[in-house]
């Protein structure tokens, strides 16, 4: 689902036709190859994506996601989340996205920096303009990214780089970080508990979901199921966190197996009774099929577009909460912001500050949606959500004279 139909924000908000037109596609899209010899006789290709959804706040930001799955209507989609995430979070930035449909995990790393030295090749223009700000995504890293930086020379011009190169502190678990306080606030605001009182499910291990995880049991929540594509898990004390993070360091390891936990199948994991639910692994996992076996309070979506129109239709009805991804997985692009910041005034910023600017801005967007649900009288969260993003993209189609 990620975004609510612009029909039916029209019925919520003053919604210009205009500004329907600009936001009803893509400003920008771009299609290209990415061509290797790898020997005398062997050539390799892959496809690659770029979009720009609109970039009437600024720069197109979004990540560059290496994926077999990619393509053009993900990174489509992708982009126009990445448009209302930074405008519901005031940042000078537009959406955008990129995409390389291979798959990182099954080439060495002369094949893989080959790869995106390539793709900066293909887009140098874009990159050195400063048009569009890519950053890790599903599939790429920190290494990926001083790989662009390496070919740009222009510290501005990518983000989520390692911080012995201009990177920020934090930023590798800054989007774990803002999900982790968006459970938080929902927890104590809409559920009305104590996170010390609360049990929560983590679907996917990767940097969003074990960092999520870890910042919740450092508040005191109790992380009783955890799954990635590899296994599920579950101790109904509790997991231990940290060390299953020392199991499963890195993104490519698993959480089977783990100690002092019992195994679960994908069915079982979903059927786990919990406050909060975080879908934090892939796209479309709460769907009319599988909404009906989540036995949650409330789903605060960590990844991006984790919940279809059909698998929200049930889980509203049947009176459970729900927290959008562009609102609650923004903390990656509020780091970002402050990264491309720092890199052209030359600040640095510690980690403390990086969460505390983190968590500041998620808890002034969450109290602002819900009074926009209170005072529209919106049907979701999500609806509240988008009428505050809509608003700031009119706003400033206005001062730029595009409306």
């Amino acid at each position: 689902m990620a975004l609510i139909p612009l029909e039916r924000m029209k019925e919520i908000i003053d919604f210009p036709a205009a500004a329907e037109t600009l936001l009803e596609k893509s400003e920008k899209e771009i299609k290209f190859s990415l061509n290797l010899k790898m020997s005398k006789d062997e050539i390799i290709c892959f496809d690659a994506f770029v979009v720009y959804h609109n970039v009437v706040m600024g720069p197109a930001k979004g990540g560059v996601r290496f994926s077999l799955n990619a393509s053009m209507d993900e990174t489509r989609n992708l982009a126009e989340i990445m448009t209302y995430k930074n405008a519901l979070m005031g940042l000078p930035f537009g959406g955008g996205k990129s995409g390389i449909k291979f798959n990182p995990y099954n080439v060495d790393d002369f094949t893989r920096i080959a790869i995106i030295k390539e793709y900066v090749h293909m887009i140098r223009e874009e990159l050195a303009s400063g048009a569009y700000i890519p950053a890790p995504d599903m599939g790429s890293t920190p290494q990926d990214m001083a790989t662009i930086y390496g070919e740009t020379h222009k510290a501005e011009s990518v983000t989520g780089k390692p911080v012995i190169i201009g990177g920020l502190p934090g930023r590798l678990q800054a989007t774990g970080c803002g999900v982790s306080h968006a459970v938080k606030l929902g927890v104590e605001n809409i559920l009305k508990k104590s996170l010390n009182e609360t049990e929560i499910t983590v679907q996917g291990f990767g940097n969003v979901g074990r960092w999520t995880a870890y910042f919740l049991r450092q508040m005191g929540a109790k992380i009783t199921a955890v799954s990635d594509i590899g296994g599920a898990v579950y101790n109904k004390n509790g997991l231990d966190v940290v060390k299953l993070l020392d199991y499963c360091p890195t993104s490519r390891d698993s959480v089977k197996g783990f100690p002092g936990a019992e195994p679960l199948t994908r069915a079982e994991f979903l059927s786990v009774e919990s406050d909060v639910f975080v879908p934090a692994a892939l796209e479309r996992v709460i769907t009319a099929e599988t909404a009906p076996k989540i036995k949650t309070k409330m789903v605060v979506e960590g990844a991006n577009d984790p919940t279809t129109e059909e698998g929200e239709k049930y889980l509203l009805k049947n009176g459970t909460r729900l927290l959008p991804d562009f609102f609650a997985n923004s903390g990656g692009v509020i780091a970002s912001y402050i990264e491309w910041r720092n890199a052209k005034s030359g600040n640095q910023t510690s980690e403390k500050e990086v969460f505390e600017m983190i968590n500041g801005k998620i808890e002034e967007t969450f109290f602002a949606g819900l009074k926009a649900k209170k005072d529209l009288k919106c049907a979701s969260l999500r609806e509240a959500f988008s009428s505050l993003a809509l608003n700031a993209l009119i706003e400033a189609m206005r001062a730029r004279l595009w409306i």
